[in-house]
């Protein structure tokens, strides 16, 4: 199926079925709030934001007029900031979209799915049919072995015995694509998640990174590369690897390489730590005491360095998990990043790490109403991001818990 061809039976879904889990979009005045816009380390008062047609049409101040098209929200004196992104998410259900919508989060990338969902209810926010989260579609996981999923495609038959030659990895790469992804997810290592593989144990060859890097950007499409052993994380970055994803051993030398190729990295602290957590069994505990201090080692080095950070819960946001992106943005300020540092891993430097800083992350004029509101300054108390009260995106209100008032 084309991708034009998914984008027009998704329009014809929307037609036919109004959004639940948003508002219909509106002309909206948001008065009486305090902005972090996301470019700049201070917070700005006495502003008016006007959206119009899903953008931030005019940030003027908070005595303009106000013309009668738009519904006027009063922010209470809360925070507005932009949208927080998560860039490696398993999320592919329309309840696990919900719940990263209303926790901030109003972009994501896929971080594999296995039948494609994801370039699915990417097509349906496009439509308006749910509010968002806006989605960067990776599709299916270029792994050598692909179980269940290959049911995702007929074309991925021939890969029954595995994805190992150059034919192979191209095929895999090139249903991806021509199914719709926007981004192409390999590996370099092993998992960590599971007690009978060792996540240093590398996977794919430099060689083989590079012919899915190749692939891939003969449709200008970028790869992640799940990596958390060195030799599988170097032999990515090498490869030509857009981000690095965990990066839980990464020596000094690789993180070196990355500052200066550019490599971007994703660390998902927050479900790297939650394996000290009692769900899970001895062996995955005790591997969890030592990968999470060597991970926050690398978090620390690479920040000192300067490589390029980006934020993934890694999780698929059921209602269990506490992954949150608002969590790993903390725990980025406790691993010695400010605050306005951190907040810009969730917001501009996740868009740049996209593509998408020209279009998103950012409260300015021309850009996509993705916002969120919060209690308190998040610049200078962080955990602000846990408490999310108002979520809108795309210029749909996806929460609204403000004002706490009782109404006659």
């Amino acid at each position: 199926m084309s991708n034009k061809t998914i984008a027009t039976f998704f329009a014809v879904i929307a037609s036919v079925f109004s959004p639940t889990t948003a508002t219909q979009a509106e002309d909206y005045a948001l008065v009486n709030g305090k902005i972090f816009n996301g470019v700049e380390n201070q917070i700005l008062e006495n502003q008016t934001v006007f959206i119009s047609d899903g953008k931030i049409s005019e940030i003027a101040k908070a005595s303009s007029a106000i013309g009668n098209n738009y519904t006027v929200i009063d922010l209470e004196g809360n925070y507005l900031m932009p949208g927080m992104f998560d860039v490696h998410t398993h999320l592919n259900t329309l309840a696990q979209a919900r719940r990263a919508l209303v926790s901030g989060v109003t972009t994501i990338r896929s971080a594999s799915v296995k039948a494609f969902e994801d370039v699915a209810l990417r097509e349906l926010v496009r439509s308006g049919a749910v509010a968002g989260p806006d989605v960067v579609a990776t599709g299916v996981y270029v792994t050598p072995k692909l179980g269940d999923t290959i049911l995702a495609d007929p074309r991925l038959a021939v890969l029954a015995d595995g994805v190992n030659t150059d034919d192979e990895l191209r095929t895999l790469v090139q249903v991806n694509i021509d199914r719709g992804a926007d981004a192409i997810k390999t590996r370099g290592t092993e998992r960590a998640g599971l007690s009978t593989t060792d996540p240093r144990q590398p996977v794919y060859t430099e060689r083989q990174l590079r012919v899915v890097v190749e692939e891939a950007a003969r449709h200008n499409v970028p790869v992640l590369v799940h990596a958390h052993g060195d030799e599988g994380g170097k032999a990515a970055v090498k490869a030509g690897a857009r981000s690095i994803e965990h990066g839980t051993y990464l020596s000094d030398e690789t993180l070196a390489l990355m500052k200066e190729r550019g490599t971007w990295l994703v660390p998902t602290y927050v479900t790297m730590n939650e394996m000290n957590e009692e769900q899970y069994d001895h062996v995955l505990r005790l591997r969890g005491k030592h990968m999470v201090p060597q991970l926050e080692r690398v978090i620390r080095s690479a920040h000192k360095i300067g490589v390029k950070f980006a934020t993934g819960a890694d999780n698929y946001y059921d209602n269990k998990s506490t992954n949150r992106i608002s969590v790993e943005v903390e725990n980025f300020v406790r691993l010695g990043m400010s605050n306005f540092e951190a907040l810009q891993t969730a917001t501009v430097s996740s868009a740049d790490l996209l593509g998408l800083s020209a279009v998103t992350s950012q409260i300015t004029e021309g850009y996509e109403a993705d916002m969120i509101v919060v209690p308190a300054n998040p610049l200078e108390n962080i955990e602000a991001l846990q408490d999310v009260l108002m979520v809108i995106s795309n210029g749909q209100i996806a929460l609204k818990r403000i004002p706490f008032g009782v109404s006659e």
